[in-house]
């Protein structure tokens, strides 16, 4: 069986900076991955050349066996919420049905099956009641239930988010935690930008720690450890201490 994800020497830069470095690593079916990092490591950055988002310099990136423009129906991204404009007039049950258009046939436009599936997908994050709500009324926490719902309706294989946490509240935080974790367990693989190392050790399979290179990657006991995590951090190191991060 083929590696969900398998990438070999990636290379990006940025107006002739590094970004990422000869990156090489492979991700098993159904393991939940955190990127870890400093600030500028280069998080977002490899998350989105993964997914053909942006331009790379040199490497091979491989989903399922193949390049992402042949899965690309099998894929399912989380943007960052800086990155979506909120106050565009789209409710909350039409956003969550742009997650059916890429198995809909051409010109078809969704009916009361996409519909009814677009529903459970809300309920699945708790948001059925405010279908009918425009998505900049919401708060931080359920607009980013709302964006899951909608990757949810996709029915994709690997997921990936970049920063998800951000700004959202605790229950919101705790329901797509479970949700990303019970799609491992039905053998998806997730793929998370994540920035609070508190949490890692809970909410991860493995880990990719990245400094703009790779510094490790593996099991959450292989890399977070004091030693591993130095590597990445640095200076930052101490300061991750005295704020009570138990590496």
């Amino acid at each position: 069986m083929n590696p969900a994800i398998n990438i070999k020497d990636l290379h990006v830069s940025y107006y002739g900076n590094d970004a990422v470095k000869g990156v090489s690593l492979s991700v098993e079916t159904g393991n939940l991955v955190g990127i870890i990092g400093p600030n500028g490591a280069g998080k977002s950055t490899f998350l989105k050349a993964m997914l053909n988002l942006i331009p790379i310099d040199k490497g091979e990136i491989k989903v399922l066996g193949k390049t992402i423009k042949e899965v690309r129906k099998q894929i399912a991204y989380v943007p960052q919420r800086n990155d979506i404009d909120w106050d565009f007039p789209i409710t909350v049950l039409d956003v969550v049905l742009l997650g059916t258009y890429p198995h809909l046939k051409w010109f078809r436009r969704p009916r009361k099956e996409q519909k009814d599936w677009a529903l459970q997908c809300l309920q699945r994050v708790g948001m059925k009641e405010f279908s009918k709500r425009q998505i900049g009324e919401l708060s931080g926490g359920q607009q980013q239930r709302v964006f899951l719902a909608r990757a949810l309706a996709q029915k994709a294989d690997l997921f990936f988010l970049d920063e998800p946490f951000v700004g959202v509240d605790v229950t919101s935080e705790e329901t797509i935690v479970h949700i990303l974790k019970d799609l491992c367990r039905q053998g998806k693989t997730v793929i998370v930008v994540h920035h609070d190392l508190s949490k890692a050790n809970d909410y991860f399979h493995q880990l990719i720690l990245l400094n703009k290179e790779l510094i490790s990657f593996g099991s959450v006991a292989e890399v977070f450890k004091p030693e591993v995590i130095e590597k990445a951090y640095k200076g930052q190191f101490a300061f991750m201490n005295e704020m009570g991060v138990s590496l």
